[in-house]
């Protein structure tokens, strides 16, 4: 078992001793008061792909490299972390407070690497409010709500990456097309068409592949699962970990374990193997009968992925906006007022009705 280390604490400014903070777009933290500046030293070492097997079999899947501080949300369970202190804080994912005094210490996988902010929070909230007004019959609340930037959190979350060569023996067949012609009878009278057929040839043989950064969202739950729009980060942007970068910010603890990551990449690197057994069999079209899928050589990181997230309740329905803190897209389910949408039938109603008198 390694050694379990300490998180760094808060990082404080050399000029006038406040907090400093990750600046996002940079690799640097900053004061807010007096406007000091740390570059963040990065460590390759930390930057590498971890043997997955040792971790599996030897250290296990539940071990730990590093203590943090975590609050536990007890409405959606998400385990979230802070580098500051704070007063007050409220869950990312469903709004509810969070004690201070429920704080925890608990182990994780020290994070290998992470993708830094690149939108601030300014930044994101001129999206989020765009966003909205753009969008029809929103209740005046939510609009409300897109100009409080006490409601949108950064948010690192967690992945686990996996890579590994790729190999697999094959049995399957070949397809290629030709044409028939056939006579169709049709209501202008008897006509020739042209009828594809596919002609199928034994085929096997076995390739060898590589599946590179499989990305598993090792803190996925239903109801606060990240919309696929906005899931899309660029990997080569990826720094070595280092505390600094979270400041300022909230990082969510994995909930899926490394070795239910593990199971779940699988199904990614044997959709890759079928893809290269399709490309290796050729033809017009291929058919799969068997596939003897190997993995060696795996090896995993654990990475924190940015996100801003802002949670809104509309009629007792929680509605979450979400904002990838490195692309600025954004995705979110939105709710709509009834007021709105019924007065607007309502005036609908009565300009067809005015229509309709002077027209007679």
């Amino acid at each position: 078992m390694e050694d379990v280390k300490n998180s760094e604490s808060k990082k404080a400014c050399a000029s006038c001793g406040a907090e400093l903070k990750f600046k996002p777009g940079s690799h640097q933290i900053k004061c807010e008061y007096c406007g000091y500046e740390e570059f963040i030293e990065n460590s390759k070492s930390s930057f590498e792909e971890l043997e997955l097997q040792h971790y599996l079999k030897v250290v296990g899947d539940n071990a730990y490299t590093e203590t943090i501080d975590l609050l536990h949300c007890k409405n959606c369970g998400a385990n979230q972390h802070t580098e500051e202190n704070f007063k007050s804080l409220h869950c990312v994912y469903c709004s509810e407070p969070l004690i201070k005094e429920d704080i925890n210490k608990e182990g994780w996988i020290i994070p290998g690497a992470l993708v830094p902010f690149q939108l601030d929070s300014k930044r994101a909230q001129s999206i989020f409010k765009n966003w909205v007004s753009g969008i029809w019959f929103a209740p005046d609340n939510l609009k409300k709500a897109a100009l409080d930037p006490e409601g949108l959190h950064g948010i690192y979350i967690p992945h686990w990456t996996f890579d590994a060569k790729i190999r697999a023996g094959y049995q399957g067949q070949r397809g290629e097309y030709y044409y028939e012609t056939k006579r169709i009878k049709t209501k202008s009278g008897v006509q020739n068409r042209q009828v594809r057929k596919t002609k199928w040839y034994p085929a096997s043989g076995s390739i060898d592949g590589f599946a590179d950064d499989i990305l598993i969202n090792s803190s996925e739950k239903k109801r606060r699962e990240i919309p696929k729009a906005v899931a899309f980060w660029n990997l080569e942007e990826l720094t070595g970990f280092n505390s600094k970068y979270l400041s300022g910010f909230v990082t969510e603890k994995y909930t899926i374990s490394l070795k239910e990551g593990h199971h779940q990449s699988f199904q990614t690197a044997k959709d890759i193997a079928y893809s290269i057994i399709r490309r290796d069999i050729g033809g017009d079209t291929q058919r799969i009968h068997s596939a003897d899928i190997k993995l060696s050589d795996e090896t995993f990181k654990h990475i924190l992925l940015p996100m801003y997230i802002s949670a809104y309740r509309f009629n007792g329905k929680e509605y979450h906006f979400y904002i990838n803190g490195q692309t600025g897209k954004i995705s979110g389910t939105r709710p709509y007022s009834f007021w709105k949408i019924f007065f607007l039938v309502i005036f609908i109603i009565v300009v067809i009705a005015v229509i309709a008198i002077f027209v007679q």
